[in-house]
């Protein structure tokens, strides 16, 4: 799986993101301008010691982005997750190569690139009191399901206990 931030603008956020694709084996792509520094301490405490085993790649906009990992993985689809979407996430059938694309804390994915995607447009339902969940909680949301579709594919789907062990 691949999880695409469309110009983040918290560093929290994208901390907390990057240890969730390293927890699950997810590529991150991030499409510039970021509003941070990657070397910036915020960062690096969301992501915590994980930031050193996460695979992030980094675009100048999001032509670079779409040239370099849609044109050469025609299979892969682009799903947009934006609370504009008429698709609810969980009606999604995503493939172990897809992206899963989220926009800016501020904006959102710009209304110029929803409307070339608007099939693979989807939403996490919600009241109408808010306008949007925080991204990295929203990042989550998606991506497990789409991993739960995957069956949780490479994944250790067991823990043990530390001092004690689980009963019969």
């Amino acid at each position: 799986m691949h999880i695409v931030l469309y110009q983040p603008e918290i560093p929290a956020n994208t901390g907390n993101i990057g240890r969730t694709c390293v927890a699950t084996n997810t590529v991150l792509h991030l499409i510039e301008p970021l509003g941070f520094r990657l070397t910036g301490k915020e960062l690096r405490r969301a992501g915590m010691d994980y930031w050193e085993h996460l695979d992030v790649r980094r675009y100048m906009n999001f032509e670079e982005f779409a040239e370099k990992n849609l044109a050469e993985n025609p299979s892969a689809r682009l799903w947009m997750a934006t609370t504009k979407a008429k698709k609810v996430y969980t009606q999604a059938d995503f493939g172990p190569e897809d992206f899963i694309m989220f926009g800016k804390e501020s904006a959102g994915i710009p209304e110029e690139l929803l409307v070339d995607y608007e099939e693979t447009c989807i939403r996490i339902p919600m009241l109408d009191k808010i306008r949007s969940l925080n991204l990295s909680n929203s990042v989550s949301i998606v991506l497990y399901e789409a991993l739960r579709q995957q069956e949780f594919a490479g994944m250790q789907l067991e823990g043990e206990l530390h001092r004690l062990t689980w009963g019969k």
